[in-house]
């Protein structure tokens, strides 16, 4: 029999009334029911391929090739995707409350598309491509639209990986042409942090500037496996600010966490919001 009783957020409920200026931090719990899916499981084990490094694909043509291969197949579902009520609940957070910054790990600007509006996108976006050689940046759309007409009897299918593409045979990608930047003819990468790559600094500092204001730090579908997230909890755990986590499965900060809730972030955010 399955349980059917209400889902008790009477602890989150609490901590968000006692720490109104909160700095959240979100990961991919909150865009898997939009239907991308995350890099690990609620274990923080791998569940997919690991994702491209930085320095393969800087170094690499090959790489590269079959990174705009998948993507080119990938992009028509990542631009189709839909804040759901996970998202929606948070935007509605923000204007319920003095909130000081929400934080997102995911690339997906599906907090932006469903209103929150002081949103820093930690790992980048990736409905923008950035050239490495002039750093001009241009709309992924419109790169779409070239990648297509340059290969225009090419075809492929395959699953949905967390960053965009699609698995698909390298053999595939092997006679896919890649444009370069139309501006200076340098090499073109998705305006997003590469496992390996740092987050630009200036970003980092937004997020600790943000800390600095807030009264306490709630996670929001997020292992927190990946140190660049990780980092902003374990310093509010310094300075002995409270902390509260939405998620289903283990958090790297575990033990750093005062009130969690083991949830769905779409079951669990929009029953939060309606009791505040």
């Amino acid at each position: 029999m399955s349980d059917t009783s209400p889902l008790d957020v009477s602890p989150i409920v609490e901590f968000v009334r006692a720490h109104q200026r909160l700095l959240v931090i979100t990961g991919a719990g909150c865009s898997q029911p939009s239907g991308i899916p995350a890099y690990r499981d609620h274990q923080g084990n791998w569940q997919h391929p690991p994702p491209v490094q930085y320095a393969q694909f800087i170094g690499d043509i090959d790489v590269r090739r079959r990174y705009w291969a998948r993507s080119a197949v990938g992009w028509h579902r990542i631009s189709g995707a839909r804040p759901n009520a996970a998202h929606t609940a948070l935007a509605e957070l923000e204007r319920r409350t003095d909130l000081a910054l929400l934080v997102t790990q995911n690339v997906d600007r599906l907090h932006s598309a469903a209103g929150s509006r002081r949103v820093i996108d930690l790992h980048g976006r990736l409905d923008q491509v950035r050239c490495l050689g002039c750093g001009s940046v241009s709309e992924r759309a419109l790169l779409q639209r070239r990648l297509e007409a340059d290969n225009p009897r090419w075809h492929a299918s395959g699953e949905m990986r967390p960053d965009g593409d699609v698995d698909i045979p390298a053999a595939l990608s092997e006679q896919f042409s890649i444009p370069a930047c139309e501006v200076c003819g340098g090499i073109l990468k998705p305006d997003v942090v590469f496992f390996g790559e740092n987050v630009p600094g200036e970003r980092v500092e937004a997020v600790w500037r943000g800390l600095d204001k807030a009264a306490g730090l709630l996670v929001v579908g997020s292992s927190l496996t990946v140190f660049s997230g990780f980092r902003f909890v374990r310093e509010a755990h310094r300075r002995a600010m409270p902390i509260a986590a939405i998620n289903l499965g283990r958090t790297r900060a575990d033990e750093l966490i005062s009130v969690k809730l083991q949830a769905d972030c779409c079951d669990a955010v929009p029953t939060l919001v309606q009791h505040l």
